[in-house]
């Protein structure tokens, strides 16, 4: 289940932490304090961690030093004074909907610079084997295993190709 830390001091923060957790599916925490959020942020991983302005804001180091250790949540700073929950719930989904982006883009580029790699190195193996099946002195075993490497790499290579297009 994903999981909300809320670090803010306002009133009304638990039917703010509710309606969140309705209308998120999400556990959410609420701390009151910069300390309390980094003792919590040290025992537990979060999905998104926000943070009350006011907090932020009268203590920048002490903010910076939240985002530090937010691990993989998605850090929010958020006016609780003037932003109520429909508000909050359209922020976060909208800043959930851009890790999701982020996440696929960085996987797809990933994708592609390993299938890049393996291009490569199966050209690599192709192009070697094939200059070491033109050896004159080659054993009749070497040339056989010779012919499986070029063949196996070339169906790797086909492979590869299909997987592009």
């Amino acid at each position: 289940m994903q999981s909300m830390l809320m670090i803010t001091s306002i009133l009304g923060a638990d039917n703010c932490a509710a309606v969140l957790a309705s209308q998120l599916g999400f556990s959410v925490e609420i701390v009151a304090s910069r300390r309390e959020g980094l003792a919590r942020l040290r025992r537990h991983e979060y999905t998104l961690v926000v943070v009350d302005d006011a907090i932020a804001e009268s203590d920048p180091e002490g903010a910076e030093l939240l985002w530090k250790h937010a691990g993989l949540a998605v850090p929010m700073q958020i006016n609780f004074a003037i932003s109520g929950t429909t508000r909050l719930v359209r922020e976060i989904r909208a800043v959930l909907a851009r890790r999701e982006q982020e996440q696929a883009l960085a996987m797809r580029a990933a994708a592609v610079a390993v299938e890049s790699e393996l291009r490569d190195t199966v050209t690599g193996l192709i192009l070697h084997s094939q200059l070491a099946l033109t050896e004159p002195s080659i054993s009749p075993e070497l040339l056989a295993k010779l012919k499986t490497v070029a063949e196996l790499a070339g169906n790797l290579q086909q492979r590869l190709g299909h997987s592009m297009n």
